[in-house]
């Protein structure tokens, strides 16, 4: 898949993480590489689930949530280690959409990237933290799809537009860095849990790794986007976020 309040948006990759990559980029000498002429991308994504889910099931029943109700169930600045500060949102960012790709199985992908809140979502949240200008960077978003079939729809498109895609471009203002695409192995925590990770492939940020996971917990995706992370801090990061939001978000509540 912004925030604390109903007028702040969200997205997959959120701005504010975004920035912190383009930042992270843009330190090393801003290289231009192969890809600077790639399209634009294209409109974020419908709420219309993937044509190949199965679409004669029953949905479940609707469950409404309230964006103040979905911030409660965020990790704060408190439940997290030592070291962190809390980042705040640029809305005046919301129009950006840095990420590209000149192929068309990477369509899909790209408008998740660069949507401002999860496909169909009734309510979303997100709240990002960062360790210093050298150490990791972490966002902790929700989105309330209404049930959980809805929940199930979305991982599939989101695995889906992975698995089609093998690399992306991230446009950060003049120059623009190619990103390989790839599934790896998601925390075993929530509902049909899902993992992908970025890696920068050019420029003189080749290896830097942004990584994302997203699972449901009823009728909400917890989703989990970490940036130059260490071993083992997106397991964990994954496993405290779902289980404040098994806590506070109760079925039906």
């Amino acid at each position: 898949m912004t925030v604390v309040t109903a007028h702040r948006r969200r997205r997959l990759v959120p701005l504010a993480l975004a920035t912190a990559l383009s930042l992270s980029l843009a330190a090393c000498g801003g290289d231009k590489d192969d890809t600077a002429g790639a399209p634009s991308a294209s409109t974020p994504a419908s709420s219309t689930p993937p044509a190949d889910a199965d679409s004669s099931k029953t949905p479940g029943a609707a469950v409404k949530r309230t964006s103040a109700e979905l911030t409660r169930a965020l990790l704060e600045l408190s439940e997290l280690p030592d070291g962190y500060q809390l980042e705040e949102d640029d809305p005046a960012g919301d129009a950006e959409k840095p990420f590209s790709s000149a192929s068309s199985k990477c369509k899909t992908l790209v408008r998740f990237l660069n949507a401002t809140e999860a496909p169909g979502a009734k309510a979303t949240t997100h709240r990002s933290f960062s360790a210093g200008s050298e150490g990791s960077f972490l966002d902790f978003g929700i989105d309330a799809m209404g049930n959980n079939d809805e929940v199930a729809y979305l991982q599939h498109a989101y695995r889906k537009a992975v698995t089609s895609c093998p690399k992306v471009t991230m446009r950060i203002g003049e120059g623009s860095y190619s990103m390989e695409v790839e599934e790896i192995a998601a925390p075993q925590i929530g509902t049909d849990p899902f993992a992908f990770q970025l890696t920068v492939t050019s420029g003189s940020r080749r290896g830097l790794e942004f990584t994302a996971a997203t699972t449901g917990v009823e009728d909400v995706v917890v989703s989990v986007t970490l940036l130059a992370g260490q071993d083992g801090e997106l397991e964990g990061a994954t496993e405290a976020a779902v289980a404040k939001a098994q806590q506070v978000l109760k079925k039906g509540a």
